[in-house]
């Protein structure tokens, strides 16, 4: 699976909570090369509750459910994304404990942020291309921390 067909899921996905990103098709080219490209497993787990590691993970292809251990019966279940939907977004912004398991519903493919490749990120476009392109890698971090904000979840900016 290319970057493209991530941006696509990203795009079509129809959920009001959505992250929407502002890019261009050559902004998403660039940031291609830092993201990591992961194929999972039914009933494989992708974020462990109590873990700590700065990733976000973009799904682009599958299902996967959001749930919490100890709760009381039947409160367990958080949510259940699908394709075009990110996960793990506040661990790129700090590094608190996760809240909740995510786990593979169906197989699937994410692609992986982590917290110090989008640094190299934000500083490799600034050096290579000049000012226009480093803005936009600062930029698309504070779009990914505003939207986490605006869904209600808690963000550590460091």
């Amino acid at each position: 699976m290319e970057i493209t067909e991530l941006v696509q899921a990203i795009q079509t996905l129809n959920a009001e909570d959505a992250f929407r990103p502002r890019l261009t098709a050559e902004q998403w080219r660039a940031i291609a090369p830092y993201l990591s490209r992961h194929e999972i497993r039914a009933g494989d787990l992708l974020i462990k509750q109590g873990d700590s590691d700065r990733t976000m993970y973009f799904l682009a292809q599958g299902s996967l459910q959001i749930f919490v251990a100890g709760g009381p019966p039947g409160t367990n279940r958080i949510a259940i994304l699908r394709s075009g939907s990110v996960v793990g977004e506040p661990g790129l912004f700090g590094d608190s404990p996760r809240m909740a398991n995510v786990e593979a519903m169906t197989p699937w493919v994410v692609f992986a942020l982590r917290g110090p490749r989008l640094v190299e990120l934000a500083q490799r476009l600034y050096t290579v291309k000049g000012w226009y392109n480093g803005a936009f890698a600062v930029s698309y971090a504070y779009q990914i921390y505003d939207w986490a904000a605006a869904n209600g979840m808690q963000t550590y900016a460091n």
